[in-house]
């Protein structure tokens, strides 16, 4: 067990590039991966309140692109060959993120060593009954915490996650930090190449 957090001094993330390596697991014992996505990444970039999150796999890409000013975002599908960019308000990013509300993370008495930062364990449980058990550092913390809903309670940054549901669990592991400026182009929304639908005439075609 590793002590002596307080000793460490917190560094404020405000710009950088964080890559994490994903794997896909069912709970079926019979089944060691599941679907195309496991061995995908997911790229965050951040800079002030802008963020930038992409998934890249072998099924094809998704992208979002917030700003926590303003609270408006978008989307970016790229699947087989199709380009869709789908517009979020600022009411819209908070009913997609609804799931995330009140929720509270409880430390473990689990500590591991992630990239030569000090991580505690945390774990919390959703109201749809999902788990989210994640290994954090207290030694960083961004300032944008509207970046991922899922963590803006955490006292820290997190360095290696678990999305468990009922019969998945994704997980999410630390390959790279880089605190190098990020360019401000890389959180412009694209002015072309993608068909382009509001957050709720996505909704009502899923509906339909």
């Amino acid at each position: 067990m590793i002590s002596g957090f307080a000793a460490y001094a917190q560094r404020t993330v405000s710009e950088g590039t964080i890559t994490y390596d994903i794997f896909i697991q069912s709970k079926n014992a019979g089944v060691k991966e599941y679907g195309g996505l496991s061995g995908s990444k997911s790229i965050i970039y951040l800079k002030g309140a802008l963020s930038r999150t992409e998934m890249n796999s072998s099924l094809g890409n998704e992208t979002t692109i917030h700003n926590g000013k303003t609270g408006s975002a978008a989307i970016l599908k790229e699947y087989s060959g199709q380009k869709l960019m789908i517009t979020l308000t600022k009411e819209n990013w908070e009913t997609r993120n609804k799931k995330f509300d009140g929720i509270i993370f409880e430390n473990t008495v689990n500590t591991k060593v992630i990239d030569g930062y000090n991580c505690k364990q945390a774990v919390a449980k959703l109201k749809d009954g999902s788990t989210i058990s994640v290994y954090y550092t207290p030694e960083l913390i961004a300032m944008n915490k509207e970046y991922n809903q899922a963590f803006k309670n955490l006292a820290g940054f997190p360095m290696e996650y678990d999305f468990e549901t009922e019969k998945l669990i994704f997980k999410y592991k630390l390959s790279k930090i880089d605190f190098s400026p990020v360019p401000a182009s890389t959180f412009d929304f694209p002015k072309s190449g993608y068909r382009v639908m509001t957050f709720d005439e996505n909704k009502k075609g899923k509906e339909k």
